[in-house]
């Protein structure tokens, strides 16, 4: 396949060559830079994996409002835990829905600077990845509200 070629998800038929390393794909050669800046196996890889991991929440705190607004809400999510009397599985479910909601505004802020990073203009594909983006933090706080409110409730 050049690289030229138009891939069409809509032809079922056509077959389509593996990404192998060669010697006309060099990113794909198991001597290329990301290879060897991922470092290969062990404690290596781990460092460096953690390393990327802190490097994600900097820039999400930094760059998105909406990941910094989550990240305080559920700090006062779990101060207020640990001062509620409640049962040890639902604290399990209240934490297991914050860090989702985390979770999910982490893929969200990814969906969103991959989108910009391929074009800030206007488009429709666009509009639908953000918005489905979205629509999944939604969720996750929706979850996370109905989540406490019955553990509040069950109080009463």
């Amino acid at each position: 396949m050049s690289k030229d070629t138009v891939i069409n998800p809509a032809n079922k038929s056509a077959t389509y060559a593996p990404l192998e390393p060669t010697k006309d794909n060099p990113l794909f050669a198991p001597d290329s830079y990301a290879n060897q800046a991922k470092g290969k196996t062990g404690m290596t890889r781990l460092i460096k994996a953690t390393g990327y991991s802190l490097d994600g929440f900097k820039a999400a705190y930094k760059y998105e409002a909406a990941f910094r607004q989550v990240i305080w809400l559920n700090v006062v999510l779990f101060i207020t835990l640990i001062f509620m009397p409640f049962a040890i599985p639902i604290n399990m479910l209240l934490i297991i829905a914050s860090f989702l909601s985390l979770i999910v505004e982490l893929f969200n802020t990814g969906i969103e600077a991959c989108v910009d990073h391929t074009s800030t203009d206007q488009h429709p594909l666009a509009k639908i990845a953000k918005d489905v983006g979205s629509a999944a933090q939604f969720l996750a706080l929706l979850l996370l509200f109905v989540l406490w409110s019955m553990a509040l409730f069950s109080f009463l």
